[in-house]
């Protein structure tokens, strides 16, 4: 049996965002995997994250999470609402390098301590000539858009405003060159979309560079006639009218001051959608003066309690272009929401056929995100025509957690052939 670390530098928690979200699926989804796969034995799984002690889950005896302290945690820089994700900026956690030899596959997901501790420690093993970890990486968050718009935000408390914005566009390219270079130290490198792939295949070669696809929880995520009812009682929304749902961090990364400057226009325009809001972030503020009572913000919310939200709304409006996948937006079509996106982001690859199974945004611009909610608000034939097609388009062609983890995962973790060692060695 081989062994795998995957290393999580963000904090595991009930509200925590979709990069937690993916892996404690994956995590899951390895737990009811059987004890050999087509004659394969599968692997023993540790998912590193970070808490405020060390601790160890297990989800069955070949699978568990483990929690590590970090050593020069961001969480004194996280806002008042607590809607950035903290993590680790140590250049070496003790810990975790402590841990990592007794595993063969070490697979990092981010940028931060628990990454550059794994390089390091592999680059001195290599020199030692001591068994070689296999080192794998995978593209979750478009990390250097998130450190450009916070380190932004962050600076714009002490800065005025050409100041913040030029130490937001200066973290974001040390951000990009910080992750670039440890991908180049990866065997194989897993993105989320095709597009990703061929970027990277240009710099990485196409050899290393794969997909890794996101799946979907149909169990949870799925049409429920009674959330519209427990919606209203529940947090007060108006049942009498559309109800546009946004998911996510309330911040300028995922688009939201956009958002709410074309609801603000629906509204002048004399119609009566009400807006819902499921996140927390730097834009909460402007949002509530923006919209007043035409807006319910809900703050963070756990998984089973955000299915009921989706399924009691008609529409998600999700204007970002930060998201390297978007797993929201997967889930709302599997609730049976008609999803408005906009053109050329990534969160397009959900939709099979655009324009009846989710309405494309062709600009980013106020008016034309307004005319977008405007045609579905105005048209309910065409709104109930597009709800039952995105969730029958995430019926077929949405893949579950357990089929990406075989189908995409698995191949890169199994220890190679003895050919294809052999190959590797001359």
């Amino acid at each position: 049996m081989y062994s795998v670390a995957v290393l999580v530098e963000l904090v595991r928690g009930a509200t925590a965002g979709g990069h937690v979200k993916c892996w404690e699926r994956f995590a899951e989804s390895a737990a009811r995997l059987p004890e050999a796969v087509s004659g394969v034995q599968g692997p023993d799984l540790t998912v590193y994250f970070l808490g405020e002690r060390e601790q160890a889950e297990a989800l069955s005896p070949r699978v568990r999470f483990v929690t590590l302290r970090p050593v020069l945690s961001t969480a004194p820089l996280v806002s008042a609402d607590g809607a950035e994700d903290a993590t680790d900026l140590a250049p070496w956690h003790p810990r975790l390098a402590a841990l990592l030899p007794r595993h063969d596959v070490w697979h990092l997901t981010h940028s931060f301590a628990f990454a550059s501790t794994a390089a390091l420690l592999a680059r001195h093993t290599a020199r030692g000539g001591a068994r070689r970890p296999r080192v794998v990486g995978s593209v979750h968050t478009d990390v250097p858009a998130l450190a450009s718009v916070y380190t932004g935000y962050l600076a714009g408390r002490r800065m005025p405003e050409w100041a913040a914005d030029w130490a937001g566009d200066r973290a974001g390219a040390w951000m990009r060159r910080r992750r670039d270079r440890l991908l180049r130290r990866c065997e194989r490198v897993l993105v989320p979309t095709p597009a990703g792939r061929d970027e990277l295949a240009r710099t990485l070669g196409a050899d290393r560079v794969a997909l890794l696809r996101r799946g979907t929880d149909h169990r949870r995520f799925r049409p429920d006639g009674t959330a519209r009812a427990w919606l209203a009682q529940e947090y007060g929304v108006p049942a009498d009218r559309p109800l546009v749902l946004f998911a996510g961090r309330l911040d300028a990364s995922k688009g939201v001051p956009l958002l709410a400057e074309s609801a603000r226009l629906l509204r002048l325009r004399g119609r009566s959608a009400h807006v819902v809001m499921a996140g927390a972030g730097a834009e909460a503020g402007r949002i509530r003066r923006t919209l007043g009572a035409d807006v319910t913000l809900l703050g963070t919310l756990p998984q089973d309690r955000l299915a009921r939200v989706y399924a009691g709304c008609d529409v998600l409006a999700f204007p970002s272009r930060t998201e390297t996948c978007g797993n929201v937006v997967a889930e709302a079509m599997a609730s049976g929401l008609a999803v408005v996106l906009p053109e050329g982001a990534n969160t397009t690859q959900w939709l099979d056929a655009p324009g009846r199974d989710g309405i494309v945004v062709p600009s980013d611009d106020v008016r034309s995100w307004a005319d977008a909610l405007c045609e579905l608000v105005d048209r309910p034939p065409l709104l109930d025509a597009v709800r039952a097609r995105a969730a029958a388009t995430a019926r077929a062609t949405h893949p579950s957690w357990d089929r990406v983890l075989a189908e995409d995962l698995l191949p890169v973790w199994s220890p190679p052939s003895p050919s294809a060692r052999t190959t590797a060695a001359a």
